[in-house]
């Protein structure tokens, strides 16, 4: 977590703000080694950052908590700035979602393993997986309790008769 009482601290230490100490301990290098050159943009950049110190600071810890969220749960999540500075979680693909229960399952799941997952609607799933169907991803299969199941070849593991679980 960055702290605003010492980006203040590096921009007071940085001559007001004009060698941009306090850009580097942000994470803003680009705009650091600017400053640095020019002397914070000839001090009228610097004089912005004493007044914008404290959202810049808030937006840098959205960032890092969003570099921690999203390498800890392999979530996605992207950084939005329309005037809230807030955190979006990015909704995963549907086909991302079958994929990983197909590594899950081996390689064989149903309509109603991806509807749950996905939480989506089980003839939503059908479609989807149709679609994979005819792209030649996936196939379908009949068990022998006559049970369809899908099952993507390539995650199974052999390609023995499908039999019940």
């Amino acid at each position: 977590m960055y702290s605003v009482g010492i980006a203040y601290l590096l921009w007071l230490v940085s001559g007001f703000g004009a060698l941009g100490f306090h850009r580097f301990y942000l994470g803003k290098i680009p705009t650091g080694v600017l400053w640095m050159l020019t002397g914070g943009l000839g001090a009228v950049g610097a004089i912005y950052d004493f007044f914008t110190l404290p959202g810049q600071v808030r937006e840098a810890n959205i960032r890092n908590a969003i570099f921690t969220a999203s390498t800890a749960s392999g979530n996605h999540w992207r950084y939005v700035n329309d005037g809230n500075s807030r955190i979006v979680r990015e909704k995963e693909s549907i086909e991302r979602i079958i994929l990983k229960i197909a590594k899950e399952n081996r390689g064989i799941f149903t309509a109603s393993d991806v509807a749950l997952a996905a939480n989506i609607s089980i003839d939503k799933a059908k479609k989807d997986l149709d679609a994979l169907v005819s792209k030649g991803v996936a196939e379908l299969r009949v068990r022998q309790s006559g049970t369809l199941v899908y099952t993507i070849p390539e995650m199974m593991d052999n390609d023995s008769p499908l039999e019940d679980w």
